[in-house]
C-alpha cells in the first residue's frame, strides 16, 4: 500500500496528545497540537517538553524545525487546516470511579461550533464504551444549532503507549486497533499507520464500542496480572520459597508468558488504577458485578502496605528516632510521575510512625514535592546524589525499578548506612550475595 501523508490536528498535549502528534510528524505528517494552556504552548513551541518521556524531546526539537509540527491554542485554526483530528485529553476518574468524559465532550461541542469541512475525529482518549456516540451526537447537536450539514466520522482508536516508553511504543506498535464503521475510513486510518506498521497483522479493524473496550481490557488484564503476582509472592515469603525462581518457571509456560511476571509494592499512575475502576463502573451500569476486577484492586491497596509492614515487623511500631533512606518515588522507572505511586503510602507509614525520610529519585523529585504529594513536609529531605541519601540511615528501601540501582556500589552502600539493613520492594538483589556482603536483606517475596 502506498504511504501517504495527511494534516493532522492533535487536541490536548499530554503524554497521549504529545507523543502522537510528535511520532505522526516524525513520518513527515503536517501536525498541529492545541492545548488551551498558554504556558505549556510557549513551551512545547520552543521546544522545551514539560514533562518526562524518553525520546520525545529530540522528536518535538527535530520537528518543529523540520516544519512538521506546531503547537497552538487557537483550536478554530487547526479545525481548517486538519484533514483528522485526535481528540487527546483527560479522562480523569469521578467519585463513583466512572471516566470524566466533560473534557472529551466539551471538545466535541467546541468542534461542531467550528468545523466547516469533512473531518475524520479519532478518540485517541482512554474512553468507556459509547463514547463514540455521545462524541458524534454532540458534534451532530452544534451542526444543527447552526443549520448546516457538513459530513464527519468518529472513530476509536485507543492508545497503548506505556510511559517512559511511549514514544517507542507508538513508533513500533504492537498494535493498531480501529473501531469505525465506514471502511472507507478504516482504509484512511490503516494509509495513515502504515509507515508504522513493519510486521503484518498489527491492525486491528471492528466496530467503535468494541475498540473502546479493548484498551480497558488489556489494562485491567495486566493489572490482574501484577495483583496475581504480588499475591504468589506474600506467600512465597510466608512458607520460605523465593518468587524470583517462582515467576521464572512460571514464566517458561507460554500460556502464562514472561512479561509483567514480577512482585513490587504495587501498581499506580495514571492508567491501571483508573482503568480498572472505570470498566468496573461500565460493568455496574450494565448490571454486572465484576468481581475479580475489584478485588484487583483491593489487592493491589493492601500490597502498598507490605513493605512499611515488613519493616515494622522487623524495627517495631515504633519508629521515632529512625532514618530511612529511600530510593524511588515514582510509581515505575522511565517517567516522574508520582500518581497513585506506592512510594506515597510507604513513606507515610513510616513518617506516622516517626520516622525521617531521605529520598532520592532520578526524575521525580520535584514531582514529589507537589502539595498533592509531599508538599513541604519537615520529616522528607531529596538528595541529588543517590549515595548522599543513604548517609546516616538505619535501613534502605527500594521502591522503584531505576536501571541505576540494579548494580550499585555495594561497598558505597555499606560505608553510608548506619546499619547495613536493606529492605527491596523490587526484588533487585539476589540474598545469597548480599548476605556475602554483610547486609541484612529483606525483600518482597522472600
Amino acid at each position: 500500500m502506498t504511504e501517504f501523508f495527511m494534516k493532522i490536528g492533535v487536541i490536548g498535549t499530554g503524554y497521549v496528545g504529545s507523543v502522537t502528534g510528535a511520532c505522526f510528524a516524525e513520518m513527515g505528517n503536517t501536525v498541529v497540537c492545541v492545548d488551551k494552556d498558554q504556558k505549556k504552548v510557549e513551551q512545547f513551541s520552543s521546544g522545551k517538553v514539560p514533562l518526562h518521556e524518553k525520546g520525545l524531546d529530540e522528536l518535538v526539537a527535530r520537528n518543529l524545525k523540520n516544519g512538521t509540527l506546531a503547537f497552538t491554542t487557537n483550536l478554530e485554526d487547526t479545525l481548517k487546516k486538519c484533514d483528522i483530528l485526535f481528540i487527546a485529553v483527560g479522562t480523569p476518574p469521578n467519585e463513583d470511579g466512572s471516566a470524566d468524559l466533560s473534557h472529551v465532550l466539551g471538545v466535541a461541542t467546541s468542534i461542531g461550533q467550528m468545523m466547516d469541512h469533512e473531518l475524520i475525529i479519532v478518540d485517541k482518549s482512554t474512553v468507556p464504551v459509547g463514547t463514540a456516540e455521545k462524541v458524534a451526537k454532540n458534534i451532530s447537536l452544534e451542526l444543527e444549532k447552526r443549520g448546516i450539514e457538513i459530513p464527519f466520522h468518529v472513530v476509536s482508536n485507543p492508545e497503548f503507549l506505556a510511559q517512559g516508553t511511549a514514544v517507542k511504543d507508538f513508533m513500533e506498535p504492537s498494535r493498531i486497533v480501529v473501531g469505525a464503521n465506514d471502511a472507507k475510513v478504516i482504509d484512511t486510518m490503516r494509509e495513515l499507520y502504515e509507515p508504522f506498521m513493519r510486521r503484518e497483522g498489527r491492525f486491528f479493524a471492528m466496530d467503535a464500542k468494541t475498540a473502546e473496550i479493548v484498551k480497558y481490557a488489556s489494562n485491567c488484564f495486566l493489572a490482574a496480572k501484577i495483583s496475581v503476582n504480588n499475591e504468589l509472592a506474600n506467600v512465597c515469603a510466608k512458607v520460605g520459597a523465593d518468587f524470583d525462581h517462582v515467576r521464572k518457571a512460571m514464566g517458561a509456560d507460554p500460556r502464562i508468558g514472561e512479561p509483567f511476571m514480577y512482585a513490587g509494592p504495587g501498581f499506580g499512575g495514571s492508567c491501571f488504577p483508573k482503568d480498572v475502576k472505570a470498566l468496573i463502573k461500565t460493568a455496574k451500569d450494565f448490571g454486572y458485578d465484576a468481581e475479580m476486577l475489584g478485588q484487583t484492586l483491593k489487592t493491589n491497596e493492601k500490597q502498598k502496605f507490605v513493605l512499611s509492614q515488613m519493616i515494622v515487623d522487623k524495627l517495631g511500631e515504633d519508629l521515632q528516632g529512625k532514618i530511612f533512606a529511600v530510593w524511588g518515588l515514582a510509581f515505575k522507572a522511565g517517567t516522574d510521575d508520582m500518581r497513585e505511586s506506592s512510594s506515597i503510602t510507604i513513606i507515610n507509614e513510616l513518617i506516622k510512625r516517626g520516622a525521617k525520610i531521605q529520598a532520592h529519585d532520578p526524575e521525580s523529585m520535584e514531582m514529589a514535592k507537589r502539595e498533592e504529594y509531599f508538599g513541604k513536609n519537615p520529616n522528607i529531605t531529596y538528595f541529588e546524589n543517590k549515595y548522599e541519601a543513604l548517609r546516616g540511615a538505619d535501613a534502605m528501601l527500594i521502591i522503584t525499578e531505576w536501571k541505576e540501582f540494579r548494580t550499585p556500589d555495594f561497598e558505597m552502600i555499606m560505608k553510608f548506612l548506619k546499619t547495613p539493613c536493606i529492605f527491596d520492594g523490587r526484588l533487585m538483589y539476589e540474598p545469597k550475595k548480599m548476605k556475602e556482603l554483610g547486609f541484612e536483606y529483606n525483600s518482597i517475596g522472600r
